[in-house]
């Protein structure tokens, strides 16, 4: 049975059991800042589990989720991964244990036809509902089920001892029996026992609990069913193969990768496949290679691939050329890989490429660094490997392998590890301080528990009346507030727009008689649209009626970014190509930020064709039509849809004239005539293959213009010129000056050069080799290239140093004669010594090498330490 079928089978089994069949959410969670993924089924139903009903209490998925805590031991076991698809069926608040035990076990045995004899179970040791389920009801032999605790059967693992705190409860495994394990010593092997003969497929999940401070269990008044299924280890079971990675979803990867590939071993082949397989659902699911967050994720990812390649010597991109295979195994269920394929390769081979160039850049340079001062200093070394793993990117792997040939004494590499390790932990500790990652999918529980769906009614209204729900103040709940508190408060309806899809929320006023609240921000978990306020005046209690009133002035700036966003991406797709696609946004009051991929740098031609075209539909007037249309007939009529989001059955569509046509949620204006001018004030890349622009319009647009006004003004002022001639006149003031700087060039070059025989006199004399070093002021690299050719008519054999420092620039110009180059002394290797100490970089031929810093007060000391180490040079 081919995998497509597994997945196929399971959601009809459950549809003919009156599930709601729910696509899978993407990679990236909409609306839930406590986890970099979706890791669970599970998680897209968090609103259901928390007590919103909204249309179903039956649901079953195939759920693509991407975790990172197995990332040691993948390849490496039969069935850890760090992407995988999750099979899952759950109810809210609708049936419970019996039928969802009994169903697992008519999916397995009568649908799947897995024999009886080869499925074991575990239950929790303290359910005994479960197990009499099993046991009476299922007819299981009581030889084939086994009782856990709290780490094995009970979720989250060990939640009534170590929390966190909210829904929970115990749950019900099945396993496969793969027969009996020759090496295994266990005399009583069952599921518990981790020789391999077992391997866990279904876990079922009855959270009926809600835990408390204290590690109290209150029952929840409504009982969920929440299973998961590993589609990967069921296709193994199914396809008789012990090995996930032997199953018709890695085979056709694993193929590739060998004829790409020859000299790599199983285990870095299994690896590999698994890695592809995450960035390419990754990136198509809108998940950019960087260096934080998801990002950095995936550039590890792809990063590990191309070491694996190099180490098996491919040192030319591999990755990129594995997307296809991983495209057309995984297109069946997610066919909108297809249309992102080229995109996705040129992503992988870019970073990459990156990669491989910095790493035949570093690892001598890091190798070095080692040599000259981390040998005997354990702390040195460790800062060191932190550096060049963090800076650089250079993985643990390749520097090991580095570190391996250099003999290091054993205890110095361990006091380094720790070192780095320490180092590590510092930096992680700083990142999770300044993220609201938690890893807890129901952080935040809290404040989402019995409350409906918020009525939104600010597409049509500015101000409406709500009743007062909920009120919270320092994340605890409370009756009323005062004057003076800052709190979050609830409303059944508003007019506020909560931040998402890149607009930012409304602020406003909530006011009563007696009573005025200021709102600073507008947020929303779950449809639930959270004000973030301060009393300003009076008293407020659960229950009261409040108005609501936005500020209106800041809501149309806001729609203004807004509907030039949508006008702005139809520009890029019409002027750069299709294969634009939004990547991320900002819509504030202020400005508008439009991240989008595009694989190459754009033009200032092609940025003013942008701006000319987007102003130029906002002059035509055109009308902004928004309707709600169900998907399937949003999706026929090519309407661009972001990655990122998870839709609904029916979707709210923006048209802009002929040339515009998106889903989006956000607010908008009703003509763009109303956008007013639109001005792009930056324009750049943020990460391989994907650009950024940032834009006003409106106020800010035309304060820009006046500021850019003035400016030019003052300059024209200073300069003496009309306006209309300034650049000109620059043009011809710039020349002048140059003219002079190379006359005082020419008569500093004079007086410079009746002191050459003094700097020649004055040289340093290392078996018989000269050594001339001497440091100028505010003098360019072209006059110090000039300097050292008086110097060597002068001392025709010698190895010659000239530092210079201006007010921010310091620069430093190294030559070796030609006879000392025959016997080995080369100036690109020595300024690769010097310049560090300079605090910068440079490079060079064997004849000559120059460097730059942006340190001149560093120049005097690296000139001398230049000096001592073409002494030992010489010396050696």
């Amino acid at each position: 049975m081919t995998t497509n079928e597994i997945r196929k089978k399971f959601l009809e089994f459950f549809r003919s059991k009156g599930h709601s069949i729910i696509t899978s959410d993407s990679l990236v969670p909409k609306d839930d800042p406590t986890v970099l993924f979706t890791t669970a089924g599970m998680q897209q139903f968090k609103p259901q589990f928390l007590g919103r009903i909204d249309g179903y209490t039956r649901a079953a998925s195939c759920q693509k989720c991407l975790r990172t805590d197995d990332l040691d031991v993948v390849g490496k076991t039969d069935c850890h991964h760090t992407f995988f698809e999750m099979l899952g069926n759950f109810s809210f608040g609708d049936y419970f244990k019996k039928d969802a035990i009994a169903w697992a076990w008519e999916f397995f045995t009568e649908v799947l036809k897995i024999p009886k004899e080869k499925l074991w179970v575990s239950v929790y040791k303290d359910d005994a509902e479960a197990e009499s389920i099993w046991l009476n009801h299922i007819q299981l032999p009581k030889d084939r089920l086994v009782t856990l605790g709290d780490k094995s059967n009970f979720w989250p693992s060990n939640a009534k001892e170590a929390g966190p705190n909210g829904p929970c409860g115990p749950c019900s495994e099945i396993f496969y029996d793969y027969g009996v394990n020759p090496n295994c010593k266990n005399p009583h092997c069952d599921p518990d026992c981790n020789c391999g003969r077992f391997t866990e497929v279904w876990n079922l999940v009855f959270t009926q609990f809600n835990r408390k401070e204290g590690g109290i269990l209150e029952p929840l008044p409504a009982k969920n069913i929440d299973t998961g299924m590993g589609l990967e280890r069921l296709a193994a079971v199914l396809q008789r193969k012990k090995s996930n990675y032997d199953t018709d979803l890695f085979e056709p990867i694993l193929r590739h990768i060998n004829a790409l590939l020859p000299n790599i071993s199983v285990v870095e082949s299994r690896i590999i496949a698994d890695h592809m397989r995450a960035v390419t659902i990754g990136i198509g699911d809108g998940v950019i290679p960087s260096n934080e967050g998801r990002g950095y994720v995936m550039k590890k990812l792809i990063i590990n691939v191309s070491d694996l390649a190099v180490s098996s010597g491919i040192l030319n991109p591999v990755a990129y050329q594995l997307v296809q295979t991983v495209v057309e195994v995984m297109s069946s269920p997610y066919p909108e890989l297809v249309a992102r394929e080229f995109e996705i390769n040129q992503v992988v081979r870019s970073v990459e490429e990156s990669y491989l160039k910095v790493r035949k850049e570093r690892l001598p340079e890091f190798e070095r660094k080692v040599k000259e001062s981390g040998l005997l200093d354990a702390e040195k070394l460790g800062q060191i490997i932190f550096a060049y793993r963090d800076t650089y990117g250079l993985t643990l792997s390749t520097i090991d392998k580095v570190l391996q040939g250099l003999n290091i004494d054993a205890a110095i590499l361990k006091s380094a590890n720790t070192k780095f390790n320490e180092l590590m932990e510092e930096q992680q500790t700083k990142s999770r301080a300044s993220s609201k990652m938690t890893g807890d999918v129901f952080a935040g529980a809290d404040i989402k528990l019995d409350l409906p769906k918020t009525k939104f009614l600010g597409y049509e209204h500015d101000s409406c009346e709500g009743t007062v729900l909920k009120i919270f103040k320092d994340d605890g709940e409370i009756n009323e507030a005062k004057e003076g508190d800052v709190v979050k408060i609830v409303l059944d309806q508003t007019v506020f727009y909560a931040e998402s899809g890149g607009q930012i929320g409304d602020t406003g006023t909530l006011w009563a008689p007696k009573v005025r609240i200021r709102v600073n921000d507008t947020q929303k978990i779950n449809e639930i649209f959270i004000h973030y306020c301060v009393i300003e005046e009076g008293l407020i209690k659960v229950g009261d009626k409040l108005g609501a009133q936005i500020d209106d002035a800041r809501r149309l700036a806001i729609m203004r970014n807004h509907t030039a966003t949508h006008l702005l991406q139809a520009v890029l797709r019409e002027i750069l190509g299709p294969h634009v696609k939004q990547q991320g946004s900002l819509v504030a009051d202020d400005r508008l930020r439009f991240d989008f991929t595009h694989p190459q740098a754009i033009s200032s031609d092609q940025v003013k064709m942008i701006e000319d075209k987007v102003n130029r539909y906002i002059l035509g007037c055109h009308e902004v039509k928004k309707e709600a249309l169900p998907i399937a007939k949003a999706k026929e009529s090519g309407a661009l849809a972001f990655f990122a989001e998870k839709y609904g059955d029916t979707v709210r569509v923006v048209t802009i004239g002929p040339f515009s046509k998106e889903f989006c949620g956000g607010t908008h204006l009703k003509l763009t005539g109303q956008v007013g001018p639109f001005k792009i004030v930056s324009e750049g890349a943020v990460a391989q293959g994907i650009r950024r622009i940032e834009a006003f319009t409106g106020t800010s647009a035309f304060e820009y213009l006046f500021m850019q006004e003035n400016e030019l003004k003052r300059i024209s002022a200073i300069v003496k010129s009309p306006v209309l001639e300034v650049s000109s006149h620059i043009e011809q003031l710039t020349r002048r000056l140059k003219e002079l700087e190379k006359d005082s060039e020419k008569m500093r070059l004079a007086l410079i050069g009746q002191d050459v025989q003094q700097m020649v006199n004055q040289a340093h004399s290392v078996n018989g080799v000269q050594v001339i070093a001497y440091v100028f002021k505010d003098m360019s690299m072209d006059v110090l290239r000039k300097v050292s050719d008086l110097v060597k008519q002068k001392a025709p054999s010698a190895v010659v140093v000239l530092g210079s420092h201006q007010q921010h620039d310091a620069f430093l110009l190294m030559t070796v004669s030609e006879d000392l180059v025959k016997k080995g002394m080369s100036a690109g290797e020595l300024i690769k010594d010097v310049a560090p100490l300079m605090g910068g970089s440079g490079g060079g031929r064997p004849q000559m090498a120059q460097a730059g810093s942006k340190s001149p007060e560093k120049i005097n000391s690296a000139v001398n330490q230049a000096v001592e180490i073409i002494k030992r040079k010489i010396s050696s």
